[in-house]
């Protein structure tokens, strides 16, 4: 990063190597060959990710992550199915609005914030209504950092022979998901988050008998990823403009994701950033949001210091001004702030953002630090 630029500790878009950025000064031709072989090679890779390449599809599209979400349920979702949704955050709650908005029929079940939904509650849920025809799961919720416990309720799913929707945004490429370990429809994720390239495509891993049987179920004729795959599979192309520069970023990004060391890597280092954050955070007298057992290594949320100097805009404004870039909390109940460990990032960094929080909140004269 150039020092002029703020490093980015969001949960996406985040901040990118040089190599990605510099893959986005190439125009390409929508329907030429070159762009159409770095489309399919994309999709390979990111089939290899999750084992996926006898059992799904990749469909990529448009749009930031919501727009894949709301593609795979219009899609995969016949229009007289029910849907599940678990809920203990802000994306969960968004995964419910969809349904919502799509007519789909649809009930909830929501948790605290800091208490992941378990196989045991979706089991009895599954037996209490049978016209459930799928589960619409956040596998980490961004809103807090907490991560569910998506193998023990992919397989209470499967017993109940319905269909698992995992929304995987902030967890696919850093946390292991195998395909042939958990049963799912689809799993939904986008190029600007732990893969390491730019916001602007979603994609989603769609169980190949599934979509296969998706004819007619789509609400969008955009978002129809029945149609996408048959047009891609049939030449190669995008049905509609390709976001060319993303899908260029996003094929670099993954030749370095791959000398990086792959999946292993990238959750080590992330794990590695969590736990600099965590410990200097504590240092500090910054206290996390949530119990180490649920936290995923990709967003801490932090409670904020109780002092009435500080305030959240005027923190913001002071740590941007020493180069980093913070999120705001996402929690109704509770005033905090988050700070994410993705990225093209390491540990030095981390422990920068940490000191550059400190210098700020002696400079608010913040009592509790």
């Amino acid at each position: 990063m150039s020092t002029a630029e703020p490093i980015l500790l969001t949960p996406g878009p985040l901040t990118t190597s040089s190599r990605t950025r510099q893959a986005m000064m190439v125009d390409w031709g929508s329907w030429d060959d070159r762009f159409n072989q770095l489309t399919a090679s994309l999709c390979e890779q990111l089939l290899a990710i999750i084992n996926g390449a006898d059992s799904h599809h990749c469909v990529p599209l448009q749009g930031s992550g919501t727009f894949a979400v709301e593609a795979a349920i219009g899609t995969l979702v016949p229009r007289d199915g029910k849907v599940l949704v678990l809920i203990n955050g802000a994306y969960g709650k968004r995964l419910a609005k969809i349904c919502e908005v799509l007519g789909r029929s649809f009930s909830t079940f929501e948790t605290a914030e800091d208490e992941p939904t378990t196989a045991a509650d979706v089991d009895r849920l599954l037996r209490a209504d049978a016209s459930i025809t799928h589960v619409a799961l956040i596998h980490c919720e961004t809103s807090t950092g907490i991560l569910n416990p998506l193998a023990d309720i992919a397989h209470v799913i499967e017993q109940h022979g319905k269909r698992l929707i995992i929304d995987a945004m902030s967890s696919f490429g850093a946390l292991p998901i195998d395909a042939q370990d958990v049963p799912f429809d689809a799993l939904i994720a986008a190029s600007g988050k732990c893969l390491e390239g730019v916001p602007g495509m979603g994609f989603v891993f769609a169980r190949k008998e599934a979509l296969a049987s998706a004819a007619g179920n789509s609400h969008s004729l955009a978002m129809d990823l029945f149609d996408q795959h048959t047009y891609m599979a049939k030449t190669g192309q995008w049905r509609f403009t390709p976001p060319t520069h993303v899908v260029a970023a996003l094929h670099e990004a993954l030749l370095q994701y791959n000398e990086e060391g792959g999946l292993p890597a990238r959750h080590q280092r992330y794990a590695n950033n969590c736990q600099v954050l965590l410990e200097d955070m504590a240092r500090l007298g910054l206290r996390s949001f949530l119990p180490a057992a649920i936290q995923a290594p990709i967003i801490v949320t932090f409670h904020a210091p109780k002092d009435p100097r500080y305030q959240f805009k005027e923190f913001y404004e002071r740590v941007k001004a020493k180069g980093f870039i913070l999120y705001p909390g996402k929690l109704t109940q509770v005033e905090t702030f988050r700070v994410g460990c993705i990225g093209h990032v390491n540990q030095a960094e981390m422990h920068a953002a940490v000191a550059a929080v400190a210098e700020v909140l002696r400079e608010m004269e913040v009592i509790d630090i």
